[in-house]
């Protein structure tokens, strides 16, 4: 079922539902929205994965390829099947838990009944210059088992139609930003994840699929690398606060940045947006360090994630007057400190502004359920590459 324009002007609730390349868990959140504005903030929650969770798709998320094209009962096509049952049944506990959440809060029944979801799915792959994109999740089947609205694959129309199919949250930056720039200055929100990107937003435009409302695009690595690289030398999924980078720094900056100096990064660096990356499009790199202590190769990813950020700028419309990061990064102090050296402009984390950067990411695709079911554009040229604006999304009713 495609959505049409015309829908409801008025405000409703709308959850999204995320599920990062981390494999971390399922955040849920709620905001009161009519896909222009958030009108309000409702309640948050947070499913972590299980071990068990993980087991089930970390292979299918380290392969994708290989269990795309496995034959039909293969070891292979069961563990996709396995993958894909888990994560309609986890985003189906996650979107339970939050209604459970926000009826204990004292949100009325009917409120809560009018809940629209929007569903990103999981990520397997992400490859736009073969016109491919790959989210696992069926949304048809979450909206029978929650018996409410779902809009889910917001990244093949976009695809088809000639576009990067990413990023998608910047709509989303653009409504925020005209809540906390106040005064029109334009605003870089950077995103952290496994893949950081940014956006840029000129909050004196009211349209965001106008030209020159935005401009967003991925940075680089975000912290995949430097997970990836904790993960194969210590066991432990994330470098925590960054404290093992802590330790490597003097000698990382010492060494410079020669590991990271190939065709391929220049390449990037250099190019304008639309661009967007898989997850793991730099992942030759650590192998680059295979001589360094586990301390100075986490600092050095760290420092190259900021680097990257850095080279942005020169692809951003006119200079932001602040920095406003969100995402799993903003934890970590090295990487923060990294960019506030290398930026030009006050670096913060989003809630500087009362903003849970957190949620963020599930914030943007309840806003973009919203905008399906207006028939509202998703994604822009400026932002895709993409000819035209094109609503994505598709439907589900759970009825």
């Amino acid at each position: 079922m495609t959505a049409t324009a015309g829908g409801s002007t008025e405000p409703r609730w709308a959850m999204g539902l995320m599920s990062g390349t981390s494999l971390d868990g399922v955040d849920a959140a709620l905001i009161e929205t009519d896909g222009e504005r958030v009108t309000a903030f409702g309640e948050t929650s947070f499913l972590p994965y299980t071990p068990a969770d993980i087991e089930h798709l970390a292979p299918v998320m380290a392969e994708p390829q290989r269990h795309r094209d496995a034959e039909p009962g293969s070891p292979e096509s069961a563990r996709l099947a396995l993958a894909a049952r888990d994560v309609v049944r986890l985003h189906a506990r996650a979107a339970a838990d939050l209604l459970a959440r926000a009826a204990d809060a004292g949100r009325p029944a009917a409120t809560l009944r009018d809940v629209l979801i929007g569903f990103h799915g999981q990520t397997l792959l992400h490859l736009p210059e073969h016109r491919f994109t790959w989210q696992l999740g069926d949304g048809a089947v979450l909206a029978a088992a929650l018996a409410r609205p779902v809009v889910w694959d917001f990244r093949s129309a976009d695809i088809a139609a000639g576009g990067q199919g990413a990023p998608l949250a910047p709509f989303y930056h653009h409504a925020l930003a005209r809540r906390v720039s106040p005064d029109g200055a334009p605003v870089a929100f950077l995103n952290i994840g496994g893949v950081a990107n940014v956006t840029w937003v000129d909050p004196r435009m009211s349209d965001p699929a106008s030209p020159g409302a935005l401009a967003a695009f991925d940075t680089g690595p975000g912290n995949a690398l430097v997970n990836d690289w904790m993960q194969a030398r210590t066991g432990l999924p994330v470098d925590r606060d960054g404290l093992v980078a802590a330790k490597g720094l003097a000698d990382a900056k010492s060494a410079g940045t020669a590991p990271f100096e190939t065709n391929f990064v220049a390449d990037f660096l250099a190019r304008p947006g639309p661009k967007s990356l898989d997850r793991n499009a730099f992942n030759t790199l650590p192998a680059r360090l295979a001589g360094w202590s586990t301390e100075a190769g986490a600092a050095a990813l760290t420092l190259f994630t900021a680097r990257c950020v850095a080279a942005a700028q020169a692809h951003l419309p006119s200079p932001p007057a602040r920095w406003l990061v969100c995402g799993g990064g903003r934890h970590n102090p090295v990487m923060m400190a990294a960019l506030a050296e290398q930026l030009a402009a006050p670096v913060e984390a989003i809630e500087a502004v009362g903003l849970d950067g957190d949620m963020l990411e599930a914030q943007a695709f309840a806003f973009l359920a919203m905008r399906c079911v207006r028939g509202l554009a998703s994604s822009s040229p400026e932002l895709t590459g993409v000819p035209a604006p094109v609503v994505g999304g598709r439907m589900s009713s759970g009825l």
